[in-house]
């Protein structure tokens, strides 16, 4: 269960900030190739260091939610054909994720979900206003579990201000993990972040908007434990 996706090996100095995530080179199915090449001119934001305006790319004003790194889409598909009147817009790298979201989104016939196939700090820093989201889903980083490598976290203090700084008043920020020691910092940086409220005592209850996924019902059956964060922007 990852965002895990989310430099290619290096530290992205070229790009200013240290990447979190690792560009597979997966091999992608037909139907993925078929899906990538038809939905993502209908459905792709391309990358440019320009403001977008979010009620122009779905076409109306509706809630906006941002996912970063949905990996294979099926939870994100979920979320947007259970909650029609919100938008989402998802960030992935991975492309064969993001050509099985493009056959989701095409065979489900979702018309409130956008797709972005770039680095997350970048899109958030140069294309995303401040106060223009609803809310935020990181489900599932990849938890970078050596020391060594805890740099690499998406979860780290400047970013987490960045994106509140992306929320409108009263915008929900929802992490969760099945890396306990990941789950207890997200936990810390939220906290330290003026901005943002807990909603809970600490950790909370999953709501009913994020389902179970087929990895995590196994992980709970064997024991494994799973940890939402979710603040409120104030």
């Amino acid at each position: 269960m990852s965002e895990g996706v989310y430099t290619d090996g290096r530290a992205g100095e070229d790009h200013g900030h240290i990447r979190s995530f690792v560009r597979r080179a997966g091999r992608m199915s037909e139907a993925q190739e078929r899906y990538y090449a038809e939905m993502m001119p209908k459905i792709g934001i391309a990358y440019a260091a320009a403001a977008l305006d979010l009620s122009a790319v779905f076409g109306r004003p509706a809630p906006k939610i941002l996912e970063i790194g949905f990996g294979m889409g099926e939870t994100t598909a979920r979320i947007a054909a259970a909650c029609p009147d919100r938008d989402y817009l998802g960030i992935e790298v991975h492309v064969p994720g993001v050509g099985a979201l493009c056959k989701l989104v095409a065979t489900q016939g979702l018309s409130n979900l956008r797709i972005c196939q770039h680095d997350a700090v970048e899109v958030v820093r140069d294309m995303l206003p401040e106060s223009c989201l609803d809310g935020i889903h990181v489900f599932f980083p990849d938890p970078w579990h050596k020391k060594r490598h805890n740099k690499r976290r998406l979860i780290q203090p400047p970013f987490v201000a960045l994106l509140a700084s992306r929320l409108k008043p009263g915008g929900y920020f929802h992490c969760a993990t099945d890396w306990e020691e990941y789950g207890a910092q997200m936990l810390e940086v939220l906290s330290g972040e003026a901005t943002l409220a807990n909603t809970a005592e600490g950790f909370a209850p999953r709501p009913d908007y994020r389902p179970l996924t087929k990895f995590e019902n196994r992980g709970l059956r064997l024991g494994h434990g799973v940890w939402d964060v979710i603040f409120k922007k104030r």
